[in-house]
């Protein structure tokens, strides 16, 4: 049974100069293997976290790290299994997040689906 669905759009460019105005929010908002990525895929990333956020109904304490992204062996993205995360999950009786991202014509859109853990 699906528990939520969320997803969220980021203009490339934009989240671009957002970066370069204020330089923290890089470290503010990407783990320290997500943020040396190319701004489309950070922005892909943002997305992600936004669009997980969205299918929980509310961030319920995540920060920004809890919500790291990675790449599974084949390539596909997935949430890494950070603690809170996973604390968060649980609590909602929650599996592991779907996660899908594209990023082209400077757009990156992410879409996200949680299911109810069997």
């Amino acid at each position: 049974m699906i528990l939520g669905i969320g997803v969220d759009t980021v203009d490339v460019a934009r989240f671009e100069r957002t970066l370069d105005r204020t330089p923290r929010l890089r470290e503010r908002l990407f783990a320290p293997d997500e943020r040396e990525r190319p701004v489309r895929s950070l922005a892909g990333r943002f997305a992600a976290k936004e669009a997980l956020i969205k299918a929980l109904g509310g961030s319920d304490g995540l920060g920004w790290h809890d919500m790291e992204i990675r790449r599974e062996t084949d390539r596909r993205p997935t949430f890494a299994r950070t603690e809170r995360l996973l604390a968060v999950l649980e609590g909602a009786g929650a599996a592991m997040p779907h996660l899908s991202v594209t990023h082209d014509g400077g757009i990156a859109t992410a879409f996200v689906v949680v299911e109810v853990e069997p």
